[in-house]
């Protein structure tokens, strides 16, 4: 699912990227790719949502809309006090202002939501120790796809892009002793399919993938960097043909 860059109205020459997100994975992605943000949670809790009957592409694009749009919202609510900075809605903003003499903020809010696809269930982050012992397990021995969906939103109507992705992964057999220290590590904590996939590498798990790696890890980065750059928003972010593939 892919739509054309919209043209944003009236942007500065660099505006600002807002990332709905409290993900350090993500936050890294685009630190990586030079893209120049700010972050902060978005407010929404996803954990309660349950998929129904939608494929994992629309699931996730319907997410990250949902982050992104209340991500603008915030934006929107500092941008109505005119003179003040958006750093009340997004603390980790360093304080320069950016609303204008006409009262209206200047940037891009991204959204972004990852899901694990195994034998068309959709599996998202595990709610406690034992659901994450039950993925991991499940997630063994065997391939599974990962789905990541971003939706970015400029300031007027109709302004927004929404993006999917999906790569392919594959896990060797792990075994219950190095399950149950993963566990009791709680490193699974906040991921979805229970599993960082670079974080995994660097621990020796048999695990590899085919696509987009970035997909995996929260942000299609192959496909949302040349975007981004369109936008003004990436300083010196690397060309589609640069991003990492698995």
């Amino acid at each position: 699912m892919s739509i054309s860059p919209p043209q944003l109205a009236d942007q500065k020459p660099a505006p600002v990227l807002y990332l709905a997100s409290a993900s350090a994975r993500r936050r890294l992605l685009l630190q990586e790719h030079g893209v120049a943000h700010v972050a902060a949670a978005p407010g929404v809790d996803d954990g309660e949502l349950k998929p129904g009957r939608v494929s994992p592409e629309q699931w996730v694009a319907a997410l990250a809309y949902l982050k992104a749009r209340a991500g603008l919202e915030r934006l929107m609510r500092g941008s109505n006090r005119r003179a003040r900075s958006v750093s009340e809605g997004f603390p980790e903003h360093g304080g320069t202002p950016t609303v204008e003499d006409d009262g209206r903020w200047h940037g891009v809010v991204l959204g972004a939501d990852t899901v694990v696809v195994k034998d068309g269930e959709i599996i998202g982050q595990p709610r406690d120790k034992e659901h994450a012992g039950w993925i991991v397990r499940r997630l063994e021995s065997g391939s599974h796809d990962v789905v990541s969906g971003v939706a970015l939103l400029g300031p007027g109507d109709g302004e927004r892009l929404l993006l999917v992705d999906r790569s392919r992964v594959t896990v060797g057999a792990i075994g219950d002793a190095r399950i149950e220290s993963y566990l009791a590590s709680e490193d699974w904590r906040g991921k979805a399919g229970a599993y960082n996939f670079s974080e995994r590498i660097a621990d020796g798990w048999p695990i590899a993938c085919e696509g987009d790696e970035t997909t995996v890890m929260g942000l299609p980065m192959r496909r949302l960097t040349p975007i981004l750059t369109s936008l003004g928003v990436a300083s010196s972010a690397r060309g589609a043909s640069e991003a990492t593939p698995c």
